[in-house]
């Protein structure tokens, strides 16, 4: 039996030592940069694509939908999380990026509540909290104050990621949406996140329904 070199067995295990530690350092350095890369991703997305994929964050189709009036908190209050309509989509969507609606429209009706519909529409003579916010005709005011008011067409291609989309079904009920930067099936829609009674989900219905308003309400 040959007797290996006492040195030549040091000399053998210390290129080993050294080996892996190039490895073990080659493979943190990708996975930093995997992680830098991903990270820069996540901070150089538009607002619009932060907003559709917080959209998409909470679909949730087992979503009883509910339009009941709730005694909710002030500010950043909801309704119970297993309920809600289409005006609470947008809600909770822009809450994933710490805007409270709830908060902003009230504060602006506060300043102006002449233009607001609350008086004609539901007999009101002053704020409420726990409802205004949830009203489709209050938002449509409230992104058009202080967002942009976009061009109605019947071009798909107008309607991009992030952007607020109004409705009025059958003539007489409001409802709201937001566009994602997900795709119809035949690429040519993107679709949009809504409650219309079947929970918060993800469908192809952009011109399904009248588009009485187009906002778009980015920070």
């Amino acid at each position: 039996m040959q007797i290996e070199n006492p040195n030549t067995i040091k000399q053998m295990r210390a290129l080993y030592i050294i080996s892996f530690m190039l490895l073990f350092c080659s493979c943190n350095q990708k996975q930093e940069q995997y992680t830098i890369a991903e990270n820069s991703a996540i901070i150089n997305k538009s607002f619009g694509d932060k907003l559709s994929d917080a959209a998409i964050s909470i679909i949730d189709p087992s979503i009883d939908y509910d339009p009941a009036y709730f005694s909710i908190k002030y500010p950043n209050g909801d309704i119970p999380e297993n309920k809600g309509v289409c005006t609470d989509v947008i809600i909770r969507s822009y809450r994933k990026l710490n805007i409270d609606l709830q908060e902003e429209v009230h504060e602006d009706m506060l300043e102006k509540f002449s233009v607001y519909p609350n008086l004609k529409k539901w007999g009101m003579s002053k704020t409420d909290t726990n409802i205004d916010h949830r009203r489709v005709p209050n938002l449509e005011v409230f992104f058009d104050r202080k967002g942009e008011n976009l061009t109605i067409t019947k071009n798909p291609n107008d309607y991009k990621t992030g952007e607020i989309v109004t409705w009025l079904i059958n003539d007489k009920l409001p409802h709201i949406g937001i566009v994602t930067n997900r795709k119809s099936a035949d690429g040519k829609r993107n679709l949009i996140v809504h409650n219309v009674g079947n929970g918060q989900v993800l469908q192809d219905c952009l011109f399904e329904y009248k588009i009485v308003g187009h906002y778009k309400y980015w920070k």
